[in-house]
């Protein structure tokens, strides 16, 4: 039994339930109607408007719909509910009944009663009786059973805490009908918060807007600091907010569990290729069969919705989406690593994918082994480095010299390539001093690529044995503490030999320098704004990404921004230098935002809202 308190259904606020309401006529907010949809299978918010491909109804009276011709229905007539009584005849004055003549009309298990009319009779049957103030003998008796109370409550504290209940009183106990009752439930209110939190941030996002309603800058920043978010997320969760301010139907699936969080975001993201009044009315359109439709199916009627209103819409989008072509790489959970093009033309791509495919099938039909997948992953890389293809095939058995090879053994294109091109012109592994004199297996990290991220310690030494065979190659050395922190660094004019050379005489002969921690004593402070290429370095070692709180940029692709600004009195030195992305730098300079550096590369920054978050840099491996 829990400790808290079950909600009083004596209040003046009934929960609502999936399988009815009553609504008062001319009442409907969007959210009403949005539910409204899901509710009645046969309900349509505007009558007359058939689906793309649908042919128009002539029966005045069929689904709602309107006959051809008809004139539309006014709009305080279009949502009127018609209560039924004994032999389903319309019930007149229901409107200025009373509790107590409600109840006497459709039965006493049907209607809730005021308790100021009746305080004997109970409020809201068979609810709190379903949850689990009481214990039951019978299983399936709480209301998470199909079809009982809390199997169709709408989300909100109600049903939260009941929820909560069964959890305290252990999912152990319940029936499979009941637990997939929970988990439905569960769903809802998941739905149910995530509505709350979009509406805090569209309230957000209306309190920094600028004058004439123009969008406020760096709120996307803001969200990421407060939720621990990449800015990405924090963009499109700010997005996200936008769209549903100008769909209401879809904010109202939400709000009310009909839908999750991922099927609003399909349907705002076609959505978003309209202008404002044909994305409402392709909003109401799509809610009324959203709730039973999976992302996949969800997305289809979308489509079809929108290719109504606007036939051009993706192709502008296509034509947009194409200007953002780019090749992306980052590091995979297994220790792989990925490399993908995004937003390319799609025949190109489609012929592409067949140029791998022929290609892996030559090597697979001439012997090489591995699966088709594993081949084509091959080819793949073989052509961005100009490998040969004929290096996956297995040696040829010998053969007379006079004898002529056989015909169709000609390699689809790109088999030949030329020799392999020089490497990337800039990235840095960092491996502990253990692990690269073989002494430990501890791990190590790339960066400069985005395949970035942790190293295993046998990746780490296949590198270190690669890299001195580029002339473009440098060498440091950083010292870290416990923490894993940069305390000292010096750099090689030269590195090591080939593998097998004396590696720690090598180290010997590499000055190291401190790096400031706590206080700084300003050694490498220049008197320029610029800082020098030594300093320069220096703080990017000691800092690797842009200081914002969760921003992973590589700090050679930021600013090195100075937290004073120099024109102010600010130094330029390591005590009052850290690498920002272009992006943040600017959130920085932003009203209402400040950055203080109280310490070398600890950053406490605080936004609009007065809250204030610490960035320290992500410690060394090791």
């Amino acid at each position: 039994m829990t400790t808290t308190p079950p909600p009083d259904p004596g209040h003046d606020h009934h929960p609502g339930t999936l399988d009815g309401c009553v609504l008062a006529p001319g009442e409907l907010t969007a959210a009403e109607i949005a539910v409204s949809c899901w509710l009645d299978p046969d309900f349509e918010p505007w009558p007359g408007e058939p689906w793309p491909g649908e042919p128009e109804l002539s029966d005045p009276g069929r689904d709602g719909r309107r006959a051809v011709g008809e004139v539309p229905l006014p709009e305080e007539d279009r949502y009127g509910i018609v209560i039924l009584g004994a032999r389903d005849r319309p019930v007149e004055c229901w409107e200025s009944m009373s509790c107590l003549q409600r109840r006497a009309l459709l039965g006493v298990d049907d209607y809730p009663v005021d308790p100021a009319e009746d305080p004997d009779a109970n409020p809201f049957p068979d609810l709190i009786e379903a949850g689990f103030v009481h214990k039951y003998p019978v299983p399936g008796a709480t209301g998470f059973r199909a079809g009982g109370p809390l199997d169709v409550m709408l989300p909100g504290e109600e049903l939260a805490w009941h929820l909560g209940a069964a959890r305290q009183r252990g999912l152990d106990q319940l029936s499979d009908d009941e637990l997939i009752g929970v988990l439905a439930a569960a769903r809802r209110v998941q739905s149910w918060q995530a509505a709350v939190e979009l509406a805090a941030t569209a309230e957000l996002d209306a309190r920094r807007a600028g004058p004439g309603g123009r969008e406020g800058e760096h709120v996307a920043d803001e969200l990421a600091a407060a939720l621990t978010l990449t800015g990405r997320a924090a963009a499109a969760q700010l997005e996200l907010s936008r769209q549903l301010e100008r769909l209401p139907h879809t904010a109202g699936l939400l709000a009310n569990g009909i839908i999750d969080r991922a099927r609003a975001v399909v349907i705002a993201s076609h959505l978003n290729l309209l202008g404002d009044g044909d994305a409402a009315a392709a909003d109401a359109r799509v809610a009324a069969r959203a709730g039973q439709m999976t992302t996949g199916q969800l997305s289809a009627r979308c489509r079809a919705a929108v290719l109504s209103l606007d036939p051009l819409a993706y192709l502008r989008r296509k034509k947009q989406a194409e200007k953002d072509a780019r090749v992306e790489c980052w590091a995979e959970d297994p220790g792989t690593a990925a490399l993908a093009g995004r937003d390319l033309d799609r025949a190109a791509v489609i012929a592409a994918d067949k140029s791998l495919d022929a290609a892996a099938r030559w090597l697979r039909g001439r012997g090489a082994e591995a699966s088709l997948d594993q081949l084509r992953a091959a080819v793949f890389l073989a052509r961005l480095t100009g490998q040969p293809l004929r290096t996956f095939l297995p040696p040829p058995p010998a053969a007379p010299e006079d004898t002529d090879a056989p015909a169709g053994t000609d390699a689809p294109a790109g088999t030949d390539a030329g020799p392999v091109p020089a490497g990337p012109s800039w990235i840095n592994l960092t491996v502990p001093l253990a692990t690269w004199l073989g002494l430990a297996e501890r791990p190590g990290e790339i960066t400069g690529t985005g395949a970035a991220g942790p190293a295993d310690a046998d990746t780490c030494r296949q590198l270190t044995d690669a890299l001195p065979r580029s002339p473009a190659t440098r060498w440091c050395i950083t010292i870290t503490n416990r923490a894993g922190r940069a305390v000292g660094h010096g750099c090689a004019r030269a590195g090591p030999g080939p593998p097998g050379t004396d590696r720690r005489a090598w180290l010997a002969t590499i000055k190291i320098t401190p790096i400031a921690t706590g206080s700084c004593a300003h050694r490498h402070q220049s008197a320029a704004y610029q800082p020098s290429p030594a300093l320069r370095h220096r703080i990017k070692i000691r800092s690797p990404r842009c200081g914002f709180p969760g921003c992973r940029r590589p700090a050679r692709r930021c600013d090195d921004d100075h937290t004073i600004p120099h024109h102010l009195g600010g130094r330029t030195c390591e005590c009052n230098l850290h690498p920002l992305c272009r992006h943040h730098h600017q959130a920085k300079q932003a009203h209402g935002w400040h950055l203080a550096q109280p310490e070398p590369g600890i950053l406490v920054w605080t936004t609009p809202s007065a809250r204030q978050y610490t960035v320290t840099a992500e410690p060394y491996p090791g």
